[in-house]
């Protein structure tokens, strides 16, 4: 691989402020572009990374859409997480130096590869590194409270208003429209994550397509109210 290449992946890249520090000088980006240590390519159904392997890197994606998973007692995958480019993937791996999930491509992605180890050196030296690998971590344990209330106290149609509301916000930091999306997940993929079955999110989605809420063909999805979402998210927001 041309060394040139891994020097201006993060000085370059459109996605840095959204998987680096904001405010780096050049030198220290500069430093930063040396712990990429390459670029993955990842082709869509194939795994990035398997529950039980060593963790050797976190990954930030360049393009494409993963899953994060787990394999039930009963054989079937449970979906804990979706993940987008801009995001870091592989931190499940930093408490005990293996993985203790899949990561599979929804599509063919890209990542780029930073050695943890790398990291934690370079963040002794650029303190701004360390927080930002901290808030990284922290958007994760708030992703995890948040998904546990999805879980525990939220009707099929709150779940469902919820993520999609998240999944276009994410989409629109990321410079993709705030009402129409492209579904890189099955709906029994949804489902799974949502804590639904099949035919609920299928259910709910026609509901939604009634009400005139949503317009949806295929995996393609419009938004067409977006304060009745939040609406059904959070009925009591607006005080009357």
């Amino acid at each position: 691989m041309n060394p040139h290449a891994i020097k201006v992946a993060c000085s370059n890249c459109n996605l840095r402020e959204l998987c680096m520090p904001v405010g780096l000088s050049a030198t220290e980006l500069d430093r930063i572009d040396e712990v990429v240590a390459a670029r993955r390519k990842i082709k869509r159904g194939t795994t990035l990374f398997r529950n039980g392997e060593k963790f050797v890197s976190l990954y930030a994606i360049r393009t494409g859409f993963f899953k994060t998973c787990v394999a039930c007692e009963d054989g079937r995958d449970q979906v804990t997480g979706f993940q987008m480019a801009g995001e870091v993937i592989g931190l499940d791996g930093i408490v005990n130096d293996h993985h203790t999930c899949d990561a599979v491509a929804l599509e063919d992605a890209e990542v780029c590869v930073m050695p943890f180890d790398r990291i934690e050196e370079l963040s002794r030296e650029v303190t701004s590194l360390q927080r930002h690998v901290h808030k990284i971590m922290s958007r994760e344990i708030v992703r995890e409270h948040g998904v546990m209330l999805l879980l525990g106290s939220m009707r099929a149609e709150e779940r469902l208003a919820a993520f999609l509301l998240n999944l276009v916000q994410r989409l629109h930091a990321r410079g993709f429209s705030q009402s129409e999306l492209v579904l890189r997940m099955t709906r029994e993929e949804i489902g799974s994550y949502l804590g639904l079955k099949l035919e609920t999110v299928s259910r709910t989605f026609s509901k939604f397509v009634e009400d005139g809420i949503v317009e949806v063909r295929q995996r393609h999805v419009r938004i067409i109210n977006t304060d009745a979402l939040r609406e059904i998210v959070n009925p009591n927001a607006n005080p009357v």
